[in-house]
């Protein structure tokens, strides 16, 4: 048995093992959807770090680099600076004035139904884009791996997928947790290690690993030979449209990480707000490490194993997996490779929770059921039964998508949606006293679907006959947004809203009242 299946095998005995541990303390709707309030901000921000830290960041990121040099550098710094949105606006206001979901801020003061009804499909929407991207990350890296047992990328994806299910149903947000919290370890570990190895190629010197940066040889579209200085912009974001399309991206990321849904929910799985700060402290460091770290994989699958070797050996996401077996051997290879399992893994089960909790909590219990008690467990129940159907939805388009999509891309285009649609409604219903339903659920909507109809225009989807010329829709998206909700609110006045955005305001800074 290989290396690589050994190690894999591993893992996921490890992280069954934990999913049963969970099950057995997973009774109830708290501790299920938010592991019981009970976990500290170091373990929380490690477990953020590892739902962030996905197969995008891992294998689209190091890919792009490693194909598009400096352009796709600015990946890494905009997932980065992301997190400075979530600190100083989101984190605190959201634990202290929600429950279990997004939604729950904004049914504070406004009509529960409406809003919940359409944040319960905006966060399906930004999580199904997110899953797709890791899906397809996961049967592309499994498929390359264990290629010689006969595993083909579609079976690789229903593996994954089934497996996913498995710890999201039993294990619920602990299970989850602790399976995050491993993976950022282990992530951030063999990052570290394989950039010291990376160093080590050039000698420790950092000036000859910047002198090979910028003679990266290659065979062009055509198949000529050229040599390309990778520090120069410009080899993805190219005129007319390049400066735009880099702003649109950078808009997405910055503002959408404070809308992503598998991210705001775990701020509900702390005691407190200040934990909740600390929780994105910690995030920070670890993320700010990791990102930065992706300089040497993307640069030094550039330098050291080439864009033509990438290129025949499995496409954009195996650079740094490749880059482990040119520098480390077989065996580095089966433990990178494991490790962006493990990411995958972890990312995918995160970003279940959020769908089936914000479908059961915000859309049966408080749409259909209109926040009647219900029978015992059944928000619970109807959560696991979405994870199931979720999980299946991706599985679907992973497969139909195929292997080569890259995952960077996909999930830039999640963020998009999220910046677009989630983070206007959750800031204008913490910092605007006039804000109203109407408000939420038009700039909601209209940044859902302005996002949505833009990608679908797009060169990612139209190609060469794309009727919108930009890859990433936020720069027209993410102010459509904004307008829609301010539209949506000018058009009458909501005295209850207003009357209870006080009431928000002191608990949103202060936790008096909190769960």
């Amino acid at each position: 048995m290989s290396s690589s299946l050994l190690m894999f095998l591993g893992f996921v005995a490890v992280t069954l093992w934990i999913t049963w541990w969970a099950a057995r303390r997973s009774t109830g709707s708290n501790a299920y959807f938010a592991a019981g309030r009970s976990l500290t901000a170091w373990q929380n921000g490690i477990a953020v770090a590892g739902d962030y830290m996905s197969a995008a960041s891992f294998l689209g990121i190091a890919g792009i680099i490693a194909f598009q040099g400096y352009d796709g550098f600015m990946y890494s710094v905009g997932w980065l600076v992301a997190y400075l949105t979530v600190l100083l606006v989101v984190a605190e206001p959201l634990r202290n004035s929600g429950k279990y979901t997004m939604a729950d801020v904004l049914a504070y003061r406004l009509r529960a139904r409406p809003v919940r009804a359409m944040g319960a499909l905006s966060t399906l929407t930004v999580s199904t884009f997110y899953m797709i991207a890791q899906m397809v990350g996961a049967g592309a890296l499994v498929s390359l791996l264990l290629k010689d047992t006969g595993i083909t990328y579609s079976t690789a994806v229903i593996g994954i997928g089934i497996l996913m299910i498995v710890y999201v149903v039993f294990g619920g947000m602990l299970a989850t947790t602790w399976v995050q919290i491993i993976k950022a370890i282990l992530l951030l570990s063999g990052t570290v290690l394989l950039s010291i190895l990376v160093l080590r190629h050039f000698g420790f010197s950092l000036s000859r690993f910047f002198e090979a940066i910028t003679m990266v040889t290659y065979h062009d579209a055509a198949g000529n030979l050229v040599t390309q200085n990778f520090l120069t912009p410009g080899l993805r974001y190219k005129p007319p449209y390049g400066a735009l399309d880099l702003i649109s991206l950078g808009m997405a990321l910055i503002f959408g990480t404070a809308g992503l849904p598998h991210i705001l929910v775990r701020f509900y799985t702390v005691p407190d707000a200040r934990t909740a700060r600390g929780s994105v402290v910690w995030a920070m460091i670890i993320i700010g490490t990791f990102y930065i770290l992706t300089t040497f994989l993307g640069f030094g699958a550039a330098t050291i194993i080439g864009r033509d070797y990438i290129a025949k050996s499995g496409g954009t996401n195996m650079s740094a997996p490749l880059l482990a077996q040119s520098i480390g051997g077989d065996l580095f290879f089966a433990f990178i490779s494991a490790i962006a399992f493990a990411t995958i893994l972890a990312v995918v089960a995160g970003l279940t929770i959020s769908a089936s909790t914000s479908f059961a909590h915000d859309f049966w219990s408080n749409v259909i059921h209109h926040g009647r008690e219900q029978r015992p467990g059944e928000e619970v129940l109807v959560a696991r039964v979405t994870a199931f159907v979720v999980g299946a939805v991706s599985i679907t388009l992973a497969i139909l998508l195929g292997p080569t999509a890259n995952v960077a891309f996909l999930v830039a285009l999640a963020f998009a949606v999220a910046a677009s649609a989630n983070l206007p409604a959750i800031v204008l219903s913490l910092f605007w006293p006039r804000f109203t339903t109407r408000g939420a659920v038009a700039g909601l909507a209209t940044g859902l679907l302005s996002s949505l109809v833009l990608i679908l225009l797009s060169p990612s989807i139209m190609k060469a006959n794309a009727i919108f010329p930009l890859e990433n829709p936020g720069i027209i998206s993410i102010p459509l947004g904004f307008l829609g909700a301010i539209a949506g609110t000018l058009l009458g006045r909501e005295p209850s809203a207003e009357a209870g955005f006080p009431e928000l305001t002191v608990r949103a800074n202060t936790g008096l009242g909190a769960e």
